[in-house]
């Protein structure tokens, strides 16, 4: 065999066993049972294959230094089995929805060899099976129809060099038009396909033929960096930037590049900025400018407008029917502040007046600070001036802390502005406004420029909002630095809220927070004081995860005094990667391991999912209603068909078995995933491996989500470059500009 090494060789058999499966990239580590030949090791793009298929793997031998002699596939074909057995096992494989082993075993038991025949040319037939009735006939023909294109389709983008995963998701678009579009423009796949990028589309043109200066092939490539610019936060990237960056991705002359931006900002794809600040030219993605427009217009147009607290309400035809009038209300009177439940200091209630008396108010700090105070404070003098108010948060956990503090319901801000999944909009905007005078959203720092944008379309000009939250803490996920920009802009009021309370001031989490942000190292407790923080000092990673489990099994839940079934769910682990001993894929396997060991699972490209595993949504999916970042708890699994159900806390979701590469166990999880949540207990692991993502405002993050206990485990150098690395996220926005205009009329009102 060694003679044959890297030759183009090409092998027959049956697939035996699936070793492994990337669960993004379908990377793929199988058995066959070749033909004439014993079991070997295919390694490569295999999907959607499953146990006992047969197929016709093509590529060469190569021997790996570790795993040995494996055959690497280039692509493959699939052959229909040829005995009962075979049939009876692919059938079963999960692969074609609503025929599992069982009902596999009853196919095949009724029309042996005929069965692949039957399903294909007389699937009505199928009905003569026991068990086998109308709704679960459909969904079997349904199911083998598009499991015969889809093979059809990955097929024919495998032989293109497109990944099993990526193909999986162009098909899920497109259908039985994949083939057809992909020749027509393959570069409407980076347009039309969410996570589908021009590098991807470029192999495939360039595949099947495109030269590598068509116009189309630029202007992709031009949309391509600023994308890619915009999911590093940046709204626009200047015009020299992007002549440069496109030159080089894509081998053409800048010339080049400068026609395909001027032929996009024809068309109304791009937006050209030239007069700026800096007397250098813009170039935006045409949504994103004009959601940085409209905020602007938006913020501008709140603050100039009469407040429907101040005085007599106008009549507007947008409030169907809910016009009514009122006297102003005086909120410099103390007698408002009397009696509340919760005492204010005096820099407190100056900012609990401008906050009632300024259309646009922002108020930000870190933990302890008084944030909830002041928020419960407002609360209570709003339900007493008897004024309608609506409470939200970014994210459903975000949320559902807002609701727990405040002791009225938050919703997220899509269920706020009532965005339909189905529609892909939101019913809440300018020709619908919400009906309510005040709009309160915590978390503001994690709100982008195009949510924001829906938001402000959805608020009354007479209306009020007020912004809560830690300008400190990680910039949104999506692009824009929204609040920093209202801060920074002197547009918008705001008050800034430093002074740590008495009772805070005995907790180290809230404590060690500030003295990262100041770039102090860490107080640690002496045996008098409560220790809801400390540094466990480990150098190797080995050491550091021995630690993390010591914790998660044993000394977390007995300082909580947590029965065993809430452990899942109390501690979170958060780390700075998602590779290495210490990244979130390791360390969920490692916990998985040790907190939910046994159970119903289900085996999906590698991973093992079980029940009442802990997982987290990796992308927003509007059909399921469900968002980025989301946890929720496996309820159910069905081997039959390879579906799960999960349990987001307000509602559950079912997953069918092509679908569950959205969701990853969330035992640990990314410190930027974490952004909005809060957890009894926190585990930060930090090593020198990690240097990359080292800086304070990521051990800040991952610090202020601890509401109980935060232990950090790790390395003092890597603790101290944490610290010492005062990396500042600047983004490319414009919104602060925009805002300009309004900077003459604002009174800001500081608090130091």
């Amino acid at each position: 065999m060694l003679e044959k090494l890297n030759e183009r060789s090409m092998l027959q058999g049956t697939i035996a066993r699936i070793t492994y499966q990337h669960p993004e990239t379908r990377y793929t580590v199988a058995r066959l049972d070749a033909e004439g030949a014993a079991s070997v090791t295919v390694v490569g793009p295999l999907f959607p294959v499953a146990e006992g298929e047969e197929i016709k793997v093509f590529g060469s031998w190569k021997n790996h230094p570790r795993y040995g002699l494996q055959f690497q596939i280039d692509h493959w074909e699939k052959v229909d089995p040829a005995t009962v057995e075979g049939i009876e096992k692919y059938l079963g494989s999960g692969l074609i929805k609503g025929i599992g082993p069982t009902y596999a075993k009853r196919l095949v038991s009724a029309f042996g060899l005929d069965t692949l025949r039957v399903l294909s040319e007389e699937p009505l037939r199928i009905l003569e099976v026991d068990g086998i009735g109308e709704v679960r006939a459909r969904r079997i023909m349904q199911a083998w129809q598009e499991q015969r294109g889809m093979r059809d389709v990955m097929i024919f983008l495998q032989g293109h060099g497109v990944g099993a995963s990526m193909a999986l998701r162009i098909y899920r678009v497109f259908g039985s038009e994949t083939i057809r579009r992909i020749r027509e423009n393959p570069y409407a796949l980076a347009r039309e396909v969410h996570g589908i990028g021009f590098l991807l589309a470029d192999r495939i043109a360039n595949s099947i033929g495109i030269r590598g200066d068509f116009l189309l092939r630029v202007q992709a490539g031009v949309l391509h960096v600023l994308r890619e610019s915009a999911e590093h936060g940046h709204c626009f990237v200047l015009l020299s930037s992007l002549r440069k960056n496109s030159s080089l991705m894509l081998g053409v002359e800048e010339d080049r590049v400068e026609i395909a931006v001027e032929k996009l900002a024809g068309q109304g794809d791009l937006v050209l900025q030239e007069n700026t600040a800096q007397e250098a030219k813009r170039v935006y993605i045409a949504e994103l400018y004009h959601a940085e427009k409209r905020v602007a217009t938006a913020i501008q147009r709140l603050l100039s407008t009469s407040s429907f607290l101040h005085g007599e309400r106008i009549a507007n035809p947008k409030d169907k029917g809910r016009a009514f009038s009122r006297g102003a209300l005086d909120f410099r009177s103390l007698d408002l502040f009397a009696a509340l439940p919760l005492q204010l200091d005096e820099e407190q209630i100056k900012a609990a007046r401008q906050a009632l008396e300024q259309k646009v108010f922002v108020i930000t700090g870190g933990p302890g600070t008084g944030k909830t105070t002041l928020l419960m404070s407002l609360l209570a003098i709003l339900r007493r001036a008897d004024v309608s108010f609506a409470l939200a948060a970014p994210t459903g956990r975000a949320a559902k802390r807002m609701t727990e503090t405040a002791g009225e319901e938050a919703t997220t801000l899509h269920r706020l502005l009532e965005f339909n999944p189905r529609e892909g909009r939101f019913h809440r905007h300018e020709d619908n406004p919400l009906q309510v005078d005040v709009v309160i959203v915590d978390e503001a720092s994690m709100v982008d420029v195009t949510l924001m944008d829906h938001l402000l379309s959805a608020i009354d000009p007479h209306s009020h909002l007020i912004l809560v939250g830690d300008v400190d803490q990680l910039p949104s996920v999506g692009p824009g630095s929204v609040l920093k920009d209202l801060i920074d802009s002197g547009a918008v009021p705001v008050a800034v809220l430093r002074r740590i309370f008495r009772q805070d001031q005995q907790s180290l989490i809230v404590v060690n927070a500030h003295r990262i942000l100041q770039g102090q190292y860490l107080q640690f407790a002496d045996a008098r004081e409560t220790r809801d923080f400390d540094f466990m000092a480990r150098e190797s990673e080995e050491e550091i995860l021995d630690t993390i489990k010591e914790l998660v099994r044993q000394r977390i839940p007995r300082a909580l005094q947590l029965p065993s079934h809430q452990v899942v769910h109390a501690v979170q682990v958060l780390t700075p990667m998602h590779r290495g001993l210490l990244g979130t894929i390791q360390l969920n396997r490692e916990l998985q391991t040790l907190l939910n060991p046994a159970g119903e699972a289900l085996e999906r490209g590698g991973w093992t999912l079980r029940v009442q595993d802990k997982v987290m949504q990796l992308r927003n999916n509007y059909d399921k209603g469900v968002f980025n970042g989301d946890l929720g708890r496996i309820i159910s699994i069905d081997r039959e068909d390879g579906s799960i159900r999960v349990d987001f806390d307000e509602k559950v979701v079912e997953y069918e078995a092509d679908e569950i590469d959205e969701i990853s166990l969330a035992y640990a999880t990314s410190i930027h995933k974490s952004q909005g949540s809060e957890y009894p207990a926190v585990v930060i692991p930090l090593h020198t491996s990690h240097y990359m993502l080292l800086y304070r405002s990521i051990l800040y993050t991952a610090v202020t989500r601890g509401k109980k206990l935060v232990f950090v485990v790790g390395s003092r150098k890597a603790l101290a470059m944490a610290i010492r690395n005062v990396r500042v996220e600047k983004r490319n926005t414009g919104l602060k500009e925009m805002l300009a205009p309004a900077r003459s009329g604002a009174q800001p009102h500081l608090l130091t």
